[in-house]
């Protein structure tokens, strides 16, 4: 963030005068040394007033050019403070030379607090790293990983987005719903899950009491609105988003809208039209329809890869309208199209949780048998009980039974 402007600027100036390349050799100052035939001013001597006229002339100059230097600095380090087309205040521009002192002061600068060239270090952005991340780290969910990267990529690309982006996952636990929710924070912000521009949200940790409803609805929405106020691209995860009081779902809903003429002053619309904001609902609701659709299509002998949306998601739309244990599918989120994506897991099965086993032993550096992947993978229960083709937990607790072979 910028000084605080009511702290003097003068430490400022000071160390942008230090900064300032010394005059060229051979320029002249506003008034020229003595010249041929003229006697040249000795100390004490009663023309020592012009020369204080010439000192003061060049304070004059260089703290006019110090202001620039700030505002140039400043409008560098946060782009906010600049005019409306992003550009300084002062229509003016550095010499080479003082472009360069720019830019040190700039690095200088950026070694102690945040800021990169697009005005903030905590967002990344590592779009190629989410992608690796979901190739490699995330398995059995082809459709999550085409899906999730595919709509990131393109609401990043926008250059004003008009609305938030929305993605709402589902499917059982275990089958890696919270693991892409973090794979997106660790590659769109330097400190992950631990960001301030980052909220994480379990309905039944932070909201557990329902009438409490208005209360949980104000804190919401101011914890909302304060962090857009603190970051230009914001991360919020729901877990349990099932769950969620229908007074919660209806006060998320007018930061989903999309932001037009009529709703451009609208107090709860402020904060999300200055930056971007991504949301995340993490439902276990839809994953029985998923399941099903699933277990359908391998009995009759369709290929695991090639299962699309089209398979899918007029039966995930259908469990979740039907519902009756959650408001979340009669809410204005899904009423009114306010979600852009409904993102199905699939179940997991044997081949993926042995994958995870493995995958958990690299993580904390130990060394593995197949043998031992085998067995850390058949202690998992497999529905159905006939055919016993999908991990009825997906690969949650497999990182924590590693200790069963520990010596």
């Amino acid at each position: 963030m910028p000084p605080d402007p009511r702290r003097p600027l003068w430490p400022w100036v000071l160390l942008l005068l230090l900064l300032l390349p010394p005059p060229l050799a051979g320029t002249r100052g506003p008034r020229s040394p003595a010249g041929p035939g003229e006697a040249a001013e000795e100390p004490g001597s009663g023309r020592a007033w012009p020369a204080f006229q010439d000192l003061q002339e060049q304070l004059r100059a260089a703290v006019a050019l110090s202001r620039r230097y700030w505002a140039l600095f400043s409008c560098r380090m946060w782009p906010e403070t600049c005019g409306q087309d992003g550009k300084p205040p002062l229509a003016w521009s550095l010499p080479l030379l003082g472009q360069q002192y720019l830019d040190i002061l700039t690095t200088w600068y950026c070694s102690f607090q945040d800021c990169c060239a697009g005005g903030d270090c905590r967002i990344s952005n590592n779009l190629t790293g989410l992608q690796s991340d979901l190739s490699v780290r995330l398995h059995g969910q082809h459709l999550a990983r085409e899906l999730v990267l595919a709509a990131v990529r393109e609401y990043l690309a926008l250059p004003q987005p008009d609305k938030a982006l929305a993605l709402s996952f589902h499917g059982w636990s275990g089958t890696g719903k919270n693991f892409v929710a973090q794979m997106l924070a660790e590659n769109l912000y330097r400190d992950g899950l631990r960001s301030d521009c980052v909220q994480v949200l379990t309905t039944m940790l932070h909201f557990p009491h329902p009438r409490l409803a208005g209360l949980y609805k104000e804190q919401l929405l101011q914890q909302v609105r304060e962090t857009q106020e603190r970051c230009r691209q914001t991360l919020f995860v729901f877990d349990e988003a099932e769950k969620l009081h229908p007074a919660l779902l209806e006060a998320l809903g007018s930061h989903l809208e999309r932001w037009t003429p009529e709703n451009h002053g609208a107090p709860e619309n402020r904060g999300a039209e200055s930056s971007r904001t991504i949301f995340l609902f993490l439902c276990n609701l839809g994953g029985d329809a998923v399941n099903e659709v699933v277990l359908e299509l391998l009995r009759a002998g369709q290929p695991r890869e090639e299962i699309t949306m089209a398979h899918l998601e007029s039966r995930l739309q259908a469990e979740l309208a039907a519902s009756t244990d959650s408001g979340f599918g009669h809410s204005r989120l899904v009423t009114e199209n306010l979600i852009d994506l409904f993102v199905p897991f699939l179940p997991l099965e044997y081949r993926h949780v042995r994958l995870c086993a493995r995958d958990a032993f690299l993580s904390r550096g130990l060394p593995h048998t197949e043998e031992m992947l085998d067995e850390l993978a058949g202690m998992v229960v497999y529905v159905p009980k006939e055919e016993q083709r999908f991990s009825s937990q997906g690969c949650k607790s497999i990182a924590q039974r590693i200790s069963y072979f520990l010596p």
